[in-house]
Parts: C-alpha cells; structure tokens; sequence
C-alpha cells in the first residue's frame, strides 16, 4: 500500500462540487472499515474498503456508501455510485466541498494532500 504523503498517487480528484473517488471494495468481511490506499497492478491507486454485507441486491454497494458517509460526515444521499455496480473495483461521487472532501480523506488514510 502506498502512502497519501504530498505527491504521491490519491485515489481520488476534485471536480466543481465533488471528489470522485477510486475504491476496490473487500465485501464480506469479518469487519467493515478503511484499510487505506493501494496501488493495484494497473498502476491506479484506490481506497481499499472492507464491509460485512454480502456482494448480492447492491447490499454490499449500500454499506460501502453509508461506511464512507459516516467516516466523512456526508449524508448518505451526497455519496453516489457512478461505475462499478457488480464489481469489486468502484468510482463514488462525494458531493461538498473537494478540497475539504479531499482534506477529510487524506486525514483517514493518515497522510496529507
């Protein structure tokens, strides 16, 4: 896993009123929480997520957005899924402020940006 120090790889971007953000989500897992930035084969780095609920029906999609909610002090509506519906690999959309977004993320994965 790689750091968030100042010029490494995010796993996410700003845009005008949101960060999208690069997940790779652990469904099933004994405990749900971050477990911090990974840089996979391909070279892209994503947020590894692990949460309890079973990948079936969008359970495990819907524990990943209210997991990232509570950890960023979003309401659940302002985190939105834009790819990666039956994959293990995601793109979410967090509505607020980017640059705070991205302030609040870099905090969890314990490194600035």
């Amino acid at each position: 896993m790689s750091g968030a120090g100042a010029g490494a790889a995010t796993a996410w971007r700003e845009t005008a009123g949101s960060l999208i953000l690069d997940l790779r989500v652990q469904p099933g897992a004994r405990t749900a929480g971050i477990v911090g930035l990974e840089t996979r084969d391909d070279g892209r780095t994503r947020l590894k997520v692990k949460v309890t609920a079973a990948p079936e029906a969008g359970k495990a999609n819907a524990a990943v957005a209210l997991l990232l909610a509570k950890a960023l002090g979003l309401a659940p509506r302002d985190v939105a899924l834009l790819r990666g519906e039956t994959t293990r690999d995601k793109t979410l959309s967090l509505v607020g402020d980017p640059a705070d977004l991205a302030r609040r993320l870099a905090a969890l994965v314990g490194g600035g940006r």
